[in-house]
């Protein structure tokens, strides 16, 4: 044994142990934990018995004890299916129109009032998905106020869901054959895919027990499954009971295989009870390492922010002192670079220089433009807006290798050509003047 684990006090070593298990369990994929919960005929301390299920099927772990007892083998698995005795949840067979699912929920305490003891709300009411051939529909029916808690207590130990199922639905089912089981006092039988029962017989014996399941399923043979220390005993008293009734041993594939025969969960039916609540605690370090980069990221933007703004202010003072130096008698200076290019502009026309962005060098430059080709008398409009030459044809000279022999000319004068529109033309300057 390892050192670390072998010098450990009995706590820290069973702690420790426990880690290693929920570890290895993670490991191995265990997925589903299946519970057969207790009668509660039984008492608060009866045993539960449960198997661990990996994601293949393969029955990994059983054992029984009390549920309050089971937070390591709940929080390793990813989901429970809770099988609820059979005399803890009835089914109904209630004749129900054809509703929605929404206005059904609202109308199933009405549909089963007569069927139920005290005030239909105080139960969990779970339709099923499907309703018979004769319009009837199964509801199954379990006190509200006993299923809650446990759910809870399940969710609380770390589980990521949990689904309830009537027991006796969990049994596996053979067309035209009834199945059941005996689990102590109580009695499950299933005849069809949503229908079964569920009887307490405390103080029964295997005979009376046998007898009863006879009768209950009619003349259809009868498969009943018992515990294994105590097939012996049944089968001894089996022909008394009555024909066409086949024992078997109890085991946890014929449950498992069962559950996977019914869709009716009771659980959707306590509403926001049921739902997992978030576990913000498991939050915390992510949420602290996101908030943690957000603030680097706006440190960071502040930063470049605040470097990109003082050169922008030197550049500014280098442009008003440049600005200054170049013309001292401007006393109003608002922006220097535009300022600047109109100084110099202003002297470039007292010169007699004319930019190759004002209307006189444009309009003579594609003057001689169309002179060149021949089409002079093609232009019917011509427009100077924001340092850009606007020219519209005239309807018949409008011709698509019109422009391509006027841009040449054109490009050679520093101006460039685009046809914003059929028949129109905006020329404009690229600055590259000869």
């Amino acid at each position: 044994m390892p050192r670390r684990w072998s010098n450990a006090s009995p706590a820290a070593f069973h702690r420790r142990y426990c880690r290693f298990v929920k570890i290895r369990r993670k490991r191995d994929g265990l997925s589903t934990l299946y519970i057969r919960h207790p009668a509660r005929a039984e008492g608060e301390y009866a045993l539960a018995q449960y198997a661990l299920v990996a994601d293949g099927g393969k029955l990994v772990q059983q054992g029984e004890g009390a549920l309050r007892n089971m937070t390591d083998v709940v929080a390793s698995s990813r989901r429970v299916v809770l099988m609820l005795a059979a005399s803890d949840v009835t089914l109904l067979q209630v004749k129900v129109p054809p509703l929605s699912s929404a206005r059904l929920k609202a109308a199933l305490p009405g549909l089963v009032e007569e069927l139920v003891l005290g005030d239909p709300n105080d139960n969990v009411l779970m339709p099923a998905p499907v309703s018979a051939p004769d319009g009837s529909r199964t509801v199954a029916v379990v006190q509200r106020a006993w299923l809650a808690p446990i759910v809870k207590l399940l969710l609380d130990q770390g589980t990521h869901g949990v689904s309830a199922l009537p027991a006796q639905l969990c049994l596996p089912l053979e067309p035209g054959n009834v199945a059941g089981a005996i689990r102590g006092t109580e009695l499950a039988l299933r005849s069809a895919q949503f229908q079964g029962l569920g009887l307490d017989m405390a103080g029964a014996t295997p005979e009376m027990m046998l007898q009863t399941a006879r009768s209950l399923a009619g003349d259809a043979p009868l498969k009943l499954y018992v515990p294994q220390q105590q097939l012996g005993e049944y089968q001894a008293v089996s022909a008394e009971a009555g024909p066409a009734i086949t024992l078997e041993a109890d085991d946890w594939r014929y449950w498992i295989e069962g559950a996977h025969s019914t869709s009716l969960d009771l659980v959707p039916g306590l509403g926001s009870a049921g739902a997992r609540t978030a576990d913000w605690k498991r939050w915390r370090w992510p949420a602290a390492l996101a908030l943690l980069a957000l603030l680097v990221n706006i440190a960071g933007l502040n930063v470049e922010w605040l470097r990109m703004k003082g050169e922008a202010t030197v550049l500014r003072q280098t442009m008003l002192q440049t600005f200054r130096a170049a013309y001292p008698n401007e006393t109003v200076i608002l922006d220097p670079a535009a300022q600047m290019r109109k100084n110099i502009a202003m002297a470039k026309a007292a010169q007699g220089q004319v930019s190759s962005d004002e209307f006189i060098y444009i309009a003579s430059a594609f003057g001689e433009a169309m002179r060149t080709v021949g089409r002079n008398e093609a232009i019917a409009s011509l427009e100077f807006r924001e340092r850009a030459l606007n020219v519209k044809l005239k309807p018949e000279a409008q011709d698509p290798a019109l422009v391509n022999q006027v841009k040449g000319p054109l490009e050679a004068r520093g101006l460039s050509l685009t046809e914003t529109a059929p028949g129109a033309w905006q020329v404009r300057s690229t600055g590259a003047k000869t």
